[in-house]
């Protein structure tokens, strides 16, 4: 049977008695513009748990990534609050790291030269070995070792985006903001890299909020599936619970397995639910992937 939970539900710990991890305390956006106050984001109230994998669907303009961007404490709320651990976010921190799209690499920097500067910037008091054996470490988990010496214009479209998770995780984040981080990939490297995040965060299970514009990737990668209405002034509309176990994918039991969710009736009744409410009851110009 299909959950689906209202976003009124959402809301239900008072601040001060708080436990969850990761809480939006009716939170909202409004930008200043020339034409008067445009509203982003409006009373955004939303409770995670620690070790959730939390994937955000909607159209363009409905607020994902300024969402994402004021986890990050990149952006502040207009108003209400967001907290990590009942600790209010105001600005970036190395316990909430993102990647984005595009990897956000420095061209003239090798892979371990990357991944080095985030290590070197969040563990000052470390050695200079101590740092190099984090930085390898974490290139090897992502298999790129034998890439360690390269920069990016070498370096795949899937491996930059390992270099990338690989920095990420080198300084052991609590919540990992991930914005579209495989939309530029072709196909069979994108089922390759949501193979990759799931070992990821089975081994590491840090917190993960994610932007997709691709349902398959978010049934198959998600516990809960934030499906966001349009803005502007977007909300959450509605949160479908995931009901399939873990581990999924090539490392899960057979049952368990990629091609066998896409098979399972449930599978098909969360994807047409979706695309239902992507698609009539928040109908938008721009199309989803």
């Amino acid at each position: 049977m299909m959950q689906i939970t209202d976003n009124s539900l959402q809301k239900q710990i008072s601040p001060t008695t708080s436990t969850a991890f990761l809480e939006f305390d009716s939170v909202s956006k409004v930008y200043p513009t020339a034409m008067g106050s445009y509203t982003v984001l409006e009373d955004i109230n939303l409770i995670i748990e620690e070790g959730e994998f939390i994937c955000i669907i909607g159209h363009s303009g409905c607020g994902k990534s300024t969402l994402l961007s004021m986890v990050s404490g990149l952006t502040k709320p207009t108003t209400g609050e967001i907290r990590l651990k009942n600790q209010l976010i105001t600005q970036p921190g190395p316990e909430r790291m993102v990647i984005f799209q595009n990897y956000s690499l420095l061209p003239w920097k090798t892979a371990y030269e990357n991944v080095y500067l985030a290590v070197e910037q969040v563990y000052k008091h470390k050695s200079r070995q101590e740092k190099k054996e984090i930085v390898l470490e974490h290139l090897e988990l992502v298999g790129l070792t034998e890439a360690a010496n390269k920069k990016p214009a070498q370096l795949s479209g899937g491996m930059k985006q390992r270099v990338a998770i690989a920095r990420a995780l080198a300084i052991r984040p609590e919540v990992l903001i991930m914005d579209e981080p495989f939309g530029a990939l072709d196909p069979i490297t994108r089922e390759e890299m949501q193979e990759e995040l799931l070992k990821i965060w089975r081994d590491h299970r840090a917190t993960v909020l994610m932007i997709t514009h691709d349902i398959d990737e978010a049934l198959f990668l998600s516990d809960r599936l934030v499906m966001m209405t349009n803005g502007p002034a977007a909300n959450i509309g509605e949160i479908l619970e995931i009901p399939f176990a873990r581990p999924r994918g090539a490392a899960a039991p057979a049952t368990q397995d990629r091609m066998r969710l896409m098979e399972n009736p449930q599978y098909y009744e969360l994807r047409n639910y979706t695309l239902d409410f992507l698609f009539r009851r928040f109908a938008h110009d721009d199309a989803l992937a």
